[in-house]
């Protein structure tokens, strides 16, 4: 998507607006529309950003993403499997459950930019549909259990109830 005409229309109309307050507000708004050019982008993408969020909401398990091709933002769309991919695909996985937060733990969020192969990608997009969640949830669950998965050794347990056999492992 290419932002240079919406950005190229805001340039316009503020010229239009200083023309009103004469030579002295059309000068600074000369001066002022090259750094007003990237702040605007910065804005444009922000708001693109935080649709496409809104937008995958609503599409899950599909998703949009925003990725930056040089200045301008790209969308990549991943529509929801149909209902023959969904027949075909592996039986349901076990979901990851996110453990409970440690007593005096905020939940505060932080940004963390992660890059992965394609093929890891697509994997965890797929893995993520699965289980209805976006690509950032399952993810938070599998970093969770993954750094919670080895604080300690796992031992086999069996349950004691009649006609009924369980096998995993617990903590």
């Amino acid at each position: 998507m290419d932002l240079t005409p919406y950005i190229d229309t805001l340039r316009r109309e503020l010229a239009v607006a200083a023309e009103a307050g004469g030579d002295e507000a059309r000068e600074l708004a000369e001066r002022l529309i090259a750094p007003l050019e990237s702040a605007t982008r910065l804005t444009l993408l922000n708001v693109i950003s935080a649709a496409m969020d809104e937008i995958t909401r609503e599409l899950a398990p599909g998703s949009v993403d925003v990725r930056l091709r040089g200045l301008d933002p790209d969308f990549v769309v991943t529509l929801p499997p149909s209902d023959a991919e969904a027949a075909q695909a592996a039986p349901p996985v076990e979901p990851l459950r996110a453990p409970v937060p440690a007593e005096g733990e905020e939940g505060a969020a932080a940004r963390v930019n992660l890059r992965l192969p394609a093929h890891l990608k697509a994997r965890a997009e797929e893995a993520a549909g699965r289980e209805g969640l976006s690509v950032n949830a399952w993810l938070v669950r599998a970093v969770s259990a993954a750094v919670d998965g080895g604080a300690g050794p796992r031992t086999p347990e069996k349950s004691q109830a009649v006609g009924h056999s369980l096998k995993g492992w617990v903590r």
